[in-house]
């Protein structure tokens, strides 16, 4: 054993490699379930199952990973993750039927879910705070590049070969930081100590944010009148309920939810909780404006898209090194001020606006939101003590993951509600019921924008509050950073 002060860049980059292939995986299929529709003979419903599954595993595991990350290396966890990834994609590349390809699917989502939480606990606990910002900001970089790649390069590739090349393209990248993993990944000791897993509180967690995030995903396609949607949300609710009263109880909880007397924690999740219900509206409702309403093909949507996520990502590690010198607060309020402008802007939208007009507003919105969700997540994350570093990304990737599916359920609920009603308007008014189609829907994405502009002027408002970190805090987590061990 030996100690350093440098943080360990080759342990990082292997994990990063591994978290790229995992994250852009998540959208890789989106486009291509057309495809995948008509060579398994299956319906839509039945299709979107491995977008659906892939979630809720992710939604059940995530949750898990303080206790994993806490009882196991990183690189045990590494391992084992990048081999159920790659199982899991050599399984879905081979399935001669849907239903194994589906058991594939969630093989790789059970690897996948693991990747997030490890590599956001090794940038905390390697990086002092006054570096943390571009750290973590070349995290969210790959955040968020990761999967506007996906679509892009599925549409593509579904043009002219079978789907199936898309899980023979991630095989061998995925492979290659799994073996980097086995032959160079070494150990780091902190938090590596032995706990005891309270089965309860996996079962609770478990129905409860799977639950969630099954009943508000179903709930546009479905509608909520459906008892599969109202009874998953309820059951979801309660099991929530009782999981929180429990973990107050334990010794060692499943998720320390305590973190939340840290208010700089606090309040970022909740800025981070609205702004990702606020980010979600352009990512459901546009593509639905672009290909519905202009006619556009789903290759040019995903292509309308790919420049803001690329600003994004270029902005990341800028905003990161903003964020040491200056503080969450100076980054946080003109991007959020742009991402409140950005959506009017897109509250208005008619049958007329252009392709590069929409892809400048959606470009610019993206721009303020990469000045915002790190800043602001870090900021939270930096007044924990490290002992909480598992818990507090536990707790917002499983944040994100939920408040994305209620969003967009929410979202797409009220779009659906202001379409009908304006097209029982229009009908009433001597407008054919086909010819009412289009500009009712126009009003109801209008009226969801509208809304979501709301929810991100509350996030601004909200980002009034944020403070730095205690001082003194901040220096006892840094000496203590400093003094990581890594095995030999």
């Amino acid at each position: 054993m030996k100690e350093t002060t440098k943080p360990p860049y080759g342990i990082i980059a292997i994990l990063f490699t591994g978290a790229f292939v995992a994250i852009f995986n998540q959208t890789l299929l989106n486009i291509a379930l057309p495809e995948i529709m008509v060579d398994l003979s299956v319906d839509a419903a039945t299709a979107q199952w491995l977008v659906t599954g892939y979630m809720l595993v992710n939604g059940i595991l995530i949750p898990a990973s303080a206790y994993l990350i806490q009882r196991y290396s990183n690189r045990v966890i590494f391992i084992v993750a990048m081999s159920l990834f790659s199982l899991g994609t050599l399984l879905a590349a081979l399935s001669p039927t849907f239903a194994i390809l589906l058991i594939g699917r969630m093989v790789q989502a059970s690897g996948a879910a693991l990747m997030m939480p490890l590599l956001m606990n090794v940038m905390l606990a390697a990086f002092p705070v006054e570096k943390r910002g571009q750290a973590m900001g070349v995290f969210g970089m790959v955040m968020v590049v990761a999967p506007a790649i996906g679509p892009t390069l599925s549409g593509f590739i579904v043009q002219t070969y079978s789907w199936r090349i898309l899980f023979f393209i991630v095989l061998p990248v995925a492979l290659i930081p799994l073996l980097l993993g086995i032959f160079k990944l070494k150990n780091l000791t902190f938090q590596n100590r032995e706990l005891s897993l309270d089965p309860l509180s996996l079962v609770l967690s478990s129905l409860g944010f799977g639950g969630l995030l099954y009943g508000f995903s179903s709930a546009g396609s479905l509608g909520w009148e459906n008892p599969a949607v109202y009874l998953t949300v309820a059951i979801g609710l309660l099991s929530l309920t009782v999981f929180v009263f429990r973990q107050m109880k334990l010794k060692e909880p499943l998720l320390e939810l305590r973190v939340y007397k840290y208010p700089m924690f606090a309040l970022s999740s909740v800025i981070s909780v609205t702004l990702s219900m606020a980010m979600f509206s352009a990512m459901i409702l546009m593509p639905i404006y672009i290909q519905t309403i202009k006619g556009i093909s789903p290759i040019q949507s995903g292509l309308m898209m790919l420049p803001g996520a690329l600003v994004m990502g270029v902005m990341s590690p800028i905003t990161g090194r903003i964020f040491d010198r200056y503080g969450a607060k100076v980054l946080a309020l003109p991007g959020l001020a742009l991402v409140v402008i950005t959506t009017y802007l897109f509250s208005n939208l008619t049958l007329d606006t252009g392709y590069y007009e929409i892809m400048a507003i959606y470009t610019l919105r993206m721009f303020g939101i990469s000045m915002v969700m790190m800043p602001v997540m870090t900021n939270g994350l930096n007044q924990l003590p490290m002992k909480s570093y598992p818990h507090g990304t536990a707790i917002n990737n499983t944040l994100q993951q939920v408040s994305g599916a209620i969003g967009s359920a929410f979202l797409v609920t009220l779009m659906n509600t202001r379409t009908e009603s304006a097209a029982q308007d229009l009908v009433a008014s001597g407008t054919s019921a086909q010819a009412a189609t289009i500009p009712a829907m126009l009003e109801g994405i209008n009226f969801s924008f509208t809304v979501s502009t709301y929810i991100a002027l509350a996030a601004f408002l909200l980002a009034l509050f944020i403070k730095k970190p205690d001082q003194k805090a901040t220096e006892r987590q840094k000496e203590r950073v400093y003094k990581q061990r890594y095995a030999d």
